[in-house]
């Protein structure tokens, strides 16, 4: 399995980044997809997950009503839409695959990708 994460940069305050993630080696349409995030000293955070459907979305309390995860079955593609951007938000941010569950605990994910840094500075 492969989970190719980009989109990341640096950007300013209050703008604007889309992440993707293209999968690849497993069974895109049957798999529950996450977005979580690490900053430098912390520990990794819930971002948000989406069901195989797009039935169902769930969304950690710093992404809610900013940051909006999508998915394109036929492109085998997870999205990330994040706006008001803060400097709080600068980490690296990982997508991830679930055989299962809408789950916001990490440990529920089996496949990982490598990670894309946002930094969001003036």
């Amino acid at each position: 399995v492969q989970l190719q994460a980009s989109g990341g940069g640096l950007v300013q305050p209050g703008g604007s980044l889309r992440l993707s993630c293209v999968a690849s080696g497993l069974t895109f349409s049957d798999s529950v997809m996450g977005w979580f995030r690490q900053a430098p000293g912390k520990e990794r955070e819930f971002v948000a997950a989406i069901t195989a459907t797009s039935s169902l979305k769930s969304y950690g309390d710093s992404a809610k009503g900013r940051f909006t995860i999508s998915r394109d079955n036929g492109a085998s593609t997870v999205y990330l839409r994040m706006s008001s951007l803060q400097p709080e938000d600068t980490a690296v941010y990982y997508c991830a695959a679930n055989r299962g569950y809408l789950a916001r605990e990490s440990f529920y994910y089996s496949d990982w990708g490598q990670g894309t840094l946002v930094t969001v500075s003036s």
